[in-house]
This record gives C-alpha cells, structure tokens and sequence, in this order.
C-alpha cells in the first residue's frame, strides 16, 4: 500500500492527498506470481483487510517482508486515519525495527519494495505530525530505494508504480517548492512518472488495480477525465460494497464531481459497523454535502460529529467555517459569531480549505448572503438555482471589489456547468479586466478555466496564453493547485 506524500514546508500542498487515506486500493492481491509478489494466502488475506479498514481482521505475525510490508501498512492506515499523535512516537519506532529485519534478509524484488514503501510511510507520518526535515530525508531515502529497486528488477512492476507517483509529483509541484527537493536530489519527472503509472496500471501484477486507481486520480485531478476514475470507484465498489475505503474514494469522487444527491447516497449506504476504522472526515464531507442542499441544521450536526471524533489538526478550521456558514445562512446569528471566533482557535493552515478559513477570519470583510449561497449551489452542481440566486445580486457604490469579482466568476461557472461554455467565457474575462492585481482567487482561476476552454477547441496559442496568465498572479487562496494545473497543461500544450 502506497499513498502521497504530503508537502508542507518543504513538502506543502500534498497533504489532501493524504486524507484519500493512502489512496489506496481497493481489492485484495491477485493471484501470485512467482517472486514477483511472495505474499502467502493468509498475508494476501490480512492485506485485504487493511484496505477494506477493518484492522481487527488485519494482524498478522511474521518477520518476511510479505508480513512486514502488511503489519506496516496496518499501522500507517490507522495512524494517518485517527490522526491521533499519540501513536506517532510508537509507528515511527516500529517502521525502524521492519526495515532493520528487513536488512537481515535475502535481497529480492519485495524484499527492495517493502523497505523503499516503509520508508515512505515514515515520511508521511513525519511531515504530517510536523518533523519536516525528517520526513524530507526519508522521502528521499523511499526515492532513491525505488529507483534502485527498478534498475535491479525492472519486471516488478510495483515498484514503478510508486516510483511513477513520486516522480510525478515532485516533477508537477510550482517551482516555488521544487528547489528543496531538487537540493535533496529528487528532481521529478512529469513524464516518466505517467510511463511508470501507465506501465504499472496496464499490465498484470498482485498491485494493477492499486496502479488503476493511482493513476485514475491524478488524471481527474490534473488532465480533467473525471468520468473514468468514476466509472472506476462505482465497478470497484460494486464488487465490494464491504469496502469502506472504497466508498470513501466513490463519495469523494461524486462529491468532487458536483453529484450531490448520489454523494450523499453512497454516504448512506457506506459499510459501517464496530470492526471498521473511524472515518471521521466522511463526517466532513457530508456536512459539505448538506450545506449545498440548504440543509444547515444536518450540516452543523455531521461537522459537529467530525469535531468531536477527529483528532488530527487539518480540517479543523475549515469545518468551524463550514458550521459558521450553515449557522449564518440559516439566521442563527449568536451561534454563527461562537463559530467564527473558533476558527482561529485552533488547527494548522496547510491545507487550502483551512487556509481559506483562516483569511476569511482574518479579513473581516463580512460575505455577501447571496453569493454565498451561489457557491455553495455550484459546488453542489445546482446550477440553474444558483443562476437564479446570482440574479438576486445587485451591486452598488459601496459593493467591495471582491464581490465584485466574485459575481460574474460565479455566473461563469455556473454556465460553463452547464454546458454553456460560449455564454461563459466573456464572464471569465470579465472578471480577470476588473481583478487587476486584487489577491483574490476568482482571476486565476477564470484564467485556468479560460485555458482549458481554448484548448479543448484546439485554440493551442490562446489557451497558452491564458495558462500562463494563471500562474502569473504571485498570491491567492488557491496558487499551489491553481499553479500545479496551469503548468500541467502547458506541458501538454508542449511547453
């Protein structure tokens, strides 16, 4: 089992990739290949609890690297899932008694695999639990073990398939952050990292279907093929709907995807039960879904539930924004000021989301109701009702610049939603003419997605230029994903 490394400091930005859980698979190993994968049926087994999330059924003894690599991702799972610092000094300690025992045994392909993806655990659990520097040095010492493994065993295709999602990661971080891994002597590749991907996912081994849904991810993310990986996590959850992680991932897909009705579906109908891990961060999402469909008393008691089971620090400010939202827009004004003061209160500004939050507290510049709630009906992919409440908008004198802004980006969004990308795109400009150098997000992303217009119509020149408008403002809430997106494109464009 393999997940991303997150980036914070040295490494920000990838930490919502951790909260995927590990990204990870979703099917028990395959048939066994020889060395190629020396799991024995009761490891095979083992691991397929661990991604099922079912930790009771997952322990296993053994001091091979088949069990070594389980009991690992066992730990892991549950460390990065409760988010609980309690557990870290004890995972990190156990991750150096495997890869000890590991160095004891005979060299082989899995033998190579285990310790280069032990190692990456311990990078993630380092970064996330604030031991950057630390987690810097294993993530590279996972690197360098993966490529070696790849020269000596370059059949054992699990070893591309982390090897391919490292190098593309680090290949595809904004430069502001490349230098430091580039220092560490992680330089990254873009392309190499997709060859490794596409060689993992489309030939046969124990881990594909781990390389299917890696590779599924990072092309919804980043080359906009939402409906493949979604067709992926509804067969994949079909045939296992006593997968928790599964239904995580096809929520998470749904919910992306603007389908809240059917996000919420397969929330209601996720496995549950006193042998499955805690998922507190469905909670979150939920909440998110509830707040789309105006439901704000059933938003405030899922995020309510997610705060008090949750110990980890990410989320943690975006969820008292979130219930801050469902308080104001429903007129319970006490209660929305009680949630607006607890946003600084406590929780870390890595991720986007709760650095939103936070300058929403900082700013003071209070929301406007209308476009608020247009937002919220986009997300949810309600967009004609969201157009109807934009109409609701009117500007005067004293309208700030950011609801300005905000207005026709909405507008265009909605439209472009809807398949109406010609009504669209005079919006998007609209709005990057008023932005000007305004440290709001709605020009670069008008940019990004005025970018993406012109190159699906083969307008290569046009679609460049905008790109690079993209990456060209130097501050918003969103820059890291903004600037990552934009560069992704233009190298598809050939840049």
């Amino acid at each position: 089992m393999v997940f991303l490394p997150s980036i914070h400091g040295g490494f920000r930005r990838r930490v919502q990739w951790l909260f995927r859980l590990l990204l990870l698979v979703a099917a028990r190993p395959a048939a066994l290949h020889g060395e190629a994968l020396a799991l024995t049926p009761a490891q095979a087994k083992a691991y397929a609890e661990v991604l099922n999330l079912r930790p009771a059924r997952a322990h296993l003894t053994g001091t091979d690297a088949g069990a070594l690599l389980v009991q690992d991702c066992l730990s892991i799972t549950e460390l990065l899932v409760s988010q609980d610092a309690g557990r870290y000094e004890a995972t990190v300690a156990a991750q150096d008694a495997r890869l000890k025992l590991l160095e004891q045994q005979p060299a082989g392909p899995l033998q190579a695999y285990t310790a280069a993806e032990i190692r990456l655990h311990q990078a993630a659990a380092q970064v996330v639990f604030g031991h950057e520097v630390q987690g810097a040095w294993s993530l590279r010492q996972s690197y360098l073990a993966m490529q070696q493994a790849v020269r000596r065993y370059p059949q054992f295709l699990p070893a591309r398939k982390t090897l391919g999602m490292l190098q593309f990661f680090i290949g595809s971080l904004p430069e502001s952050y490349r230098w430091f891994l580039k220092l560490l002597g992680l330089p990254g590749s873009v392309e190499a990292g997709l060859h490794n991907l596409h060689l993992a996912a489309t030939q046969p081994h124990d881990f594909q279907l781990e390389s299917r849904l890696i590779l599924a991810l990072l092309e919804e993310t980043y080359y906009k093929k939402p409906e493949a990986a979604l067709t992926l996590m509804q067969t994949l959850q079909r045939q296992q709907p006593q997968n928790l992680l599964l239904s995580y991932l096809l929520m998470s897909q749904l919910k992306k995807q603007h389908r809240t009705d059917a996000a919420l579906a397969a929330y209601r109908a996720r496995p549950t039960g006193p042998d499955y891990l805690p998922l507190p961060y469905l909670h979150h999402m939920a909440a998110d879904l509830l707040l789309y469909q105006g439901q704000y008393a059933a938003s405030q008691r899922e995020n309510l539930q997610f705060l008090q089971q949750y110990q980890g620090q990410h989320y943690r400010k975006d969820a008292y924004f979130k219930l801050y939202l469902a308080a104001w827009l429903s007129g319970a004004a006490p209660a929305a000021g009680q949630y607006r003061r607890r946003i600084g209160s406590g929780g870390r500004t890595v991720l986007e989301e709760d650095t939103y939050a936070q300058r929403f507290l900082e700013d003071k510049q209070p929301l406007n109701a209308q476009l608020t709630r247009a937002r919220l009906q986009i997300d949810g992919g309600y967009y004609r009702e969201a157009l109807t409440t934009l109409d609701a908008f009117q500007t005067t004198a004293a309208t700030p610049l950011r609801d300005r802004l905000e207005e026709p980006y909405r507008r265009a969004r909605a439209l472009h939603l809807l398949g109406r990308p010609d009504s669209a795109r005079p919006l998007y400009a609209r709005t990057i003419a008023l932005a000007g150098s305004a440290p709001y997000y709605f020009a670069p992303q008008s940019a990004l997605q005025l970018g993406y217009l012109y190159q699906l119509d083969g307008q290569k020149a046009t679609a460049r230029a905008y790109f690079q408008k993209a990456l060209s403002y130097s501050r918003h809430e969103y820059k890291n994903s903004t600037d990552t997106k934009a560069k992704l494109a233009l190298k598809e464009l050939g840049e």
